[in-house]
């Protein structure tokens, strides 16, 4: 860090250390000094911050001084409501895996305020990090939401809690969320006294797409308490990638009555998209994502907030939610403050729409640029033969079904996704789509 920060005023170039932050905590104090909302300090205190790695000359006072008010006034729900109306209090604490990561300090800092009797948000932490001597384990191994997505298993140290205990897992830099609830142990593992060595259980999973669904219903459901003319004049999106789930994008278009637009794989493609909504949602599977909140719709909700309660309630959320950049964090102040207000436990979130079964797989191939896709990479152009084939094998599959390739960004691989109504019809179509690309771009 020190020779980083050596060869940037080399050139020139003011270098200010932060110390040890997370991804989303970095964009949120880049963004704050650059509307001014934050200051830098003297260059005489910069120098004397950066001298340890772990210290910094601009505190996190500003990121959770925002979050942290906004989460509790949301959790108390609208003022002088009736007892029966009121949100109700957790039931079960949530165990967070924090990956190993740099995520566990910040997350230890503010448990306490966190369970406080305004909010009662009780965090159990896990997978802390720390030394080998510590016990502390290696960061995102066997841990960290892109294992628990992409295996649909729980993170070490996970196999001894309750079953059907309400769960979460973050990344080592704590841009990602998912949640999750362990399934039924097998003998094997109840017989295991190490929980580290465990065998994983299998996990019912709640991944970026139930997110958006989550955030885009609870928007949804206060624009119905805005005053009408405002509420008809707000354009509110999802914005999704190809490997967004089907069944969720017909839930936020048929049920929610929402646009969805899909975008190409990667934050930085859902991101500019998000901003052509007033509130737009954006989520990969991988929970990787957030909400914006243009800054008209701000204006229009502060001029209105004191005399309508759904408007100083969205006014938290965008407060809440760090717009800058998808942050593990905020995500599980929003998440647990909407399921609070809607009245939901984990049981109800799940029932908002069953997962079509899915299946991806990849392809070795010799040049991966002869693939070459369009449609936010849902549609094969060249080779000119595969799309019509990869058509066929998806109408044979039956009601629903879907699949589509996209080349490796970085590999000679094709990525294969299908999904379709049963598992077994998954594996085969992607193993079909896997074959006819095989054949046709080998």
């Amino acid at each position: 860090t020190q020779a980083a920060c050596e060869g940037i005023q080399a050139m020139g170039v003011r270098a200010v250390q932060l110390g040890q932050v997370t991804t989303p905590q970095l964009h949120f104090q880049v963004a704050a000094l650059n509307a001014g909302h934050l200051s830098l300090p003297p260059e005489q205190q910069l120098q004397a911050a950066g001298q340890g790695a772990s210290r910094s000359a601009i505190s996190l006072d500003l990121y959770f001084g925002t979050l942290l008010p906004a989460f509790e006034e949301l959790c108390q729900g609208p003022k002088g409501a009736p007892s029966t109306q009121a949100p109700p209090s957790p039931t079960f604490p949530l165990y967070v895996d924090c990956a190993n990561g740099v995520g566990a300090q910040h997350l230890a800092c503010v448990a306490a305020t966190l369970a406080s009797a305004t909010t009662g948000l009780h965090l159990h932490l896990l997978n802390r990090g720390g030394t080998p001597q510590e016990g502390g384990g290696q960061l995102n191994h066997l841990c960290g939401a892109d294992f628990v997505q992409k295996e649909c298993k729980a993170p070490s140290g996970f196999s001894s809690l309750p079953v059907s205990a309400r769960c979460c897992s973050i990344d080592g830099d704590a841009d990602r969320l998912v949640y999750f609830v362990v399934q039924q142990q097998s003998e094997q593992q109840s017989a295991s006294s190490n929980p580290v060595t465990t065998p994983p259980s299998h996990v019912s999973l709640l991944d970026g797409d139930r997110i958006a669904a989550l955030f885009a219903s609870f928007v949804s459901d206060l624009l119905k308490g805005l005053p009408q003319p405002l509420a008809q004049t707000i354009k509110v999106g999802v914005v999704q990638t190809a490997y967004a789930n089907g069944a969720s994008t017909r839930y936020i278009t048929q049920t929610l009555g929402l646009q969805v637009v899909c975008a190409k794989t990667g934050v930085k493609h859902l991101h500019p998209e998000a901003h052509a909504f007033d509130i737009g949602v954006y989520f990969e599977a991988n929970g990787h994502g957030t909400a914006l909140f243009s800054p008209s719709l701000i204006q229009q909700l502060e001029q209105i907030q004191h005399s309508c309660v759904a408007a100083r309630q969205l006014l938290l959320l965008s407060r809440v939610i760090n717009q800058t950049v998808g942050d593990a964090f905020s995500g599980i102040l929003a998440v647990e403050a909407i399921l609070r207000l809607k009245g939901w436990g984990i049981s109800d979130w799940q029932a908002m729409y069953r997962d079509l079964p899915s299946k991806q797989t990849k392809v070795s191939v010799k040049d991966r640029t002869v693939i070459k896709t369009a449609d936010a990479e849902r549609v094969a152009v060249s080779p000119p033969q595969l799309q019509p084939a990869i058509d066929k094998l998806v109408a044979e599959a039956g009601d629903q079904a879907r699949a589509f390739v996209r080349p490796s960004g970085t590999e000679d691989i094709v990525r294969v996704y299908a999904e379709v109504q049963t598992a077994e019809a998954a594996e085969a179509l992607a193993a079909a789509v896997a074959q006819a690309t095989c054949s046709l771009a080998a």
